[in-house]
């Protein structure tokens, strides 16, 4: 496991040296960016950029004045999108393992500050490893928002990370993050193969061990907000792991421990009220809940509490409780759906 570690190290501190050296379709970014992340990448260093390897768009809304943490944050794009979103009073922590991608995140922290017309920088960065946060200081409960880019999939301790994750997060925190999952687990023979490991395919998670791993971390529930296929683009590659499908999805999830393993049903009505930043006919809280502005909608306990027990409830008012079960919500529980079914909200 620990040679995994340095093969990955090696291969995005030295094999790499930009997104044009990757050899497979993987660690490219492919979901439509929001416009408050358009607008913020778009004061973002060129090599910051360049040498920055993501599959998908981690940033949630209402990150004004939160404590983000970015897992595996390379060269600290998503840190410095973060750092403008969070506005002043917010911070960003930014943790890797990878010297080389940290030297240029560092190199351009106080342009970007003041590109960002701070007057000092909101962001730090942290060498080090994303199953081990407590010996870097970062405490229980200090986290409002943890995300990550394609990164969870290279780690061969994955349950160790998202303990980490549940033990940092304050209560009602949300883990959002985007990555690399297969329809089937990899073989052993192939997992430990450094191209493929760098290329963030043989540690793809096969999604019911991610379903598994979440739960056993203390997530009893989680969204998804969007799933993306893709081919390798690499005929040599595919020849090796063509058996596997891949695809890329941004998740969701909440550290409530109240939350079911399965959707109930307890009358609970959920109106959004068209307060969030550039929703405001509307707002897409996953991939199957789109809330129009004013409407009640019929939601699950669980989505009830991830609404009003978050930073989300001044944008939503919840009628009801959880005094009256009236059943499942009317969809299959978490354990028995399908792998394009995402979470049980």
């Amino acid at each position: 496991m620990n040679e995994i570690i340095e093969n990955v190290k090696e291969y995005y501190g030295k094999v790499l040296d930009g997104t044009k050296d990757l050899k497979t379709k993987a660690c490219c970014c492919g979901s439509a960016l929001p416009k408050q992340v358009k607008e913020a990448l778009a004061l973002i260093d060129d090599e910051i950029v360049t040498h920055y390897y993501g599959c998908g768009s981690p940033i949630p809304d209402l990150l004004d004045g939160m404590t983000v943490l970015d897992l595996g944050c390379g060269t600290g794009r998503d840190v410095y999108v973060a750092a403008k979103l969070v506005g002043e009073k917010g911070h960003v922590i930014g943790v890797d393992m990878t010297q080389e991608q940290l030297d240029i995140a560092l190199r351009h922290a106080e342009a970007q500050y003041k590109r960002f017309g701070y007057k000092s920088s909101n962001v730090t960065f942290k060498k080090g490893y994303i199953e081990d946060l407590k010996s870097l200081g970062l405490a229980d409960n200090s986290v409002d928002v943890v995300i990550s880019n394609c990164v969870i999939n290279l780690s061969p301790y994955k349950e160790e990370v998202f303990k980490e994750i549940w033990r940092v997060l304050k209560p009602g925190g949300e883990l959002y993050f985007s990555d690399v999952f297969t329809d089937r687990r990899i073989p052993a023979a192939l997992y430990a193969d450094p191209v493929l490991h760098g290329e963030c395919i043989s540690g793809a998670m096969y999604y019911e061990d991610f379903r598994r791993l979440l739960r056993k971390a203390g997530f009893m529930d989680f969204v998804y907000m969007n799933i993306r296929d893709f081919d390798l683009g690499n005929e040599e590659i595919t020849q090796k792991v063509g058996f596997a499908h891949f695809s890329e999805r941004t998740v969701r999830a909440f550290k409530l421990p109240d939350l079911e393993d399965a959707c109930e049903d307890y009358g609970q009505v959920a109106i959004y009220n068209g307060t969030i930043p550039n929703h405001p006919h509307g707002y897409d809280f996953d991939m199957y809940n789109h809330f129009v502005t004013g409407k009640p909608m019929l939601v699950s306990g669980n989505l009830a509490s991830m609404l009003e027990e978050t930073r989300f409830a001044s944008a939503f008012t919840v009628y009801g409780d959880r005094s009256v079960h009236y059943g499942a919500f009317g969809v299959a529980p978490a354990a028995t759906k399908t792998d394009s079914d995402g979470g049980c909200c």
